[in-house]
């Protein structure tokens, strides 16, 4: 199979490309054949926000900006290098007054796309999770579904009604439209609910009642999108192959974990942070006088779990900063400016005096969070709250990032305890525990633990998802990569 392959990468990593269509290098905008298929880093995927996001013309772009493109897209179109459709895609409906950014009917669409289209169960060889990037089937169905060229039109993300829950939903439209190769150019993240940006860069008559309908008659295939960018995503072996032998904050490795949970969910609820009390998957915790505090109850500290899990805690050397910091709720749930983002990462703290911290639950303080030349590994409990903390990563700070999909509901499966049939979820020789690798508290009875559909304990990798999209891509056949009980293999691109 030939392929350009990017120098700079050492030769180990460059003969994996070549052999696996994973890993390194690569122009993004370069043309190639299917067989020659462009595959981009992480850093190579991110991109940087302007310092004003009314500068912006993709990624995350303002109210106002879009107003001028849906006013004139036959002229605004012609500036953005780009001939097709300006398609809004709302996770949600507005609220009264402000359902639906107005089309045109004619070149303008805003269409009903909600974050259920957006994810799929998949195996990765391993274990079946929930809400995964949706395969190549799928992926063709809502470009059908919707009539999206994501060669030629620009296709933006809107939350409808601003929210936590639908920001996360927007993100998820961007990744799955990112992961399977639409180009930067043609991607937007409309920054605020409806209920804001109606006064701010809109006005009421930019709003109607009801949707575009689906028209169900488009024609490209992601297939068509010669590049892979499947770097976006990390797998659990990815994810095991970065995280330090204890739980420790190591700064000179290259990586940087972020979790976006709650302090709750992340300390097991050993702690909690101010305003926790509100969150809802906190249920049990106090509002704290200062950034931090102890539970109420801190024997109740199933509190903090979620979908059945088998523990709660977090992996070796991860660090956590909640989600909702990133978003202000006063401005429809738009994301905070730019340099409060980058005072955030850089170890920080925002105005109620919380920033990233530790498995001590002790603020790293600045200069001690993210290091120039980091990876960010962004996960949550099903990658949802992850969105957020990504985009800000990957969208407007231009750090390299990979979404952890399987995220702490898979995480947390894979362990050798019990569930609720009283059947172990792992055996204990399965190489893909990652309790051994954590920080975790066990459910206080495996009658709370809801079973898990484990594909291989003993499969030879974790990528089935990664291999089964990049074959989609390229019509090759692919093996199932199980069993054999090899454990997890060696990643020579570093994971």
């Amino acid at each position: 199979m030939n392929m350009r392959i990017n120098m700079g990468w050492t030769g180990a990593c460059a003969l994996a490309l070549v052999l696996s269509l994973q890993g390194c290098g690569g122009d993004e905008n370069s043309s190639s054949t299917a067989s020659q298929i462009t595959v981009n880093t992480p850093a190579m995927i991110a991109q940087v926000s302007a310092d004003d996001y009314e500068e912006n013309v993709n990624g995350l772009i303002t109210a106002a900006t879009l107003k001028r493109w849906k006013d004139d897209w036959a002229t605004e179109r012609a500036k953005l290098g780009l001939s097709g459709k300006l398609i809004i895609l709302q996770v949600t409906t507005g609220p009264v007054g402000a359902e639906y950014i107005k089309p045109n009917g004619t070149n303008v669409f805003t269409y009903l796309s909600p974050s259920s289209e957006w994810i799929q169960t998949r195996s990765n060889g391993v274990i079946e999770t929930q809400s995964v990037v949706p395969d190549g089937a799928q992926m063709d169905g809502l470009l059908k579904k919707y009539n999206i060229d994501p060669r030629n039109d620009m296709i933006v993300a809107a939350m409808g009604t601003g929210s936590n829950p639908n920001a996360m939903a927007q993100g998820r439209v961007w990744y799955a439209l990112r992961y399977w190769g639409v180009d930067k150019k043609n991607l937007g993240i409309l920054n605020g609910g409806n209920q804001w940006i109606n006064s701010n860069g809109m006005t009421a008559a930019d709003f109607q009642a009801t949707a575009s309908t689906a028209p169900n008659s488009g024609s490209v295939s992601v297939k068509s999108l010669l590049v892979d960018n499947t770097q976006l995503q990390a797998t659990v072996d990815d994810l095991l192959k970065v995280l330090p032998a204890s739980n420790t904050n190591v700064k000179s490795d290259g990586v940087f974990i972020w979790d976006a949970r709650s302090l709750g969910q992340y300390s097991a609820g050993e702690a909690v942070e101010f305003g926790e009390d509100t969150d809802t998957d906190t249920a049990g915790s106090q509002a704290c006088a200062t950034a931090y505090c102890a539970p109420v109850n801190p024997n109740n500290y199933m509190a903090f779990f979620q979908n059945g899990g088998s523990r709660q805690g977090h992996p070796f050397g991860t660090l956590q900063l909640q989600y909702t910091r990133m978003l202000d709720s006063t401005k429809g749930f738009a994301y905070r400016p730019k340099s409060e983002l980058a005072n955030l990462l850089n170890g920080g703290t925002d105005a109620q005096g919380l920033g990233f911290v530790d498995a001590s639950y002790g603020q790293l303080g600045a200069g001690n969070a993210y290091q120039e030349g980091d990876t960010i590994y962004a996960y949550c409990e099903t990658t949802f709250r992850a969105m957020i903390t990504g985009v800000v990563s990957a969208v407007i700070l231009g750090k390299p990032t990979r979404f952890y999909d399987g995220a702490m509901v898979e995480w947390h499966s894979l362990s050798n305890l019990m569930d609720n049939t009283g059947s172990y979820i792992l055996p204990s020789d399965s190489p893909w525990r990652t309790d051994v690798r954590s920080f975790f508290r066990p459910a206080t009875s495996y009658t709370l633990v809801t079973p898990r559909t484990i594909t291989d304990p003993y499969a030879n990798s974790a990528d089935a998802v990664i291999r089964a999209d990049q074959a989609y891509k390229t019509g090759e056949v692919i093996t199932d990569g199980g069993g054999g009980g090899g454990g997890a293999p060696t990643n020579p691109c570093g994971g």
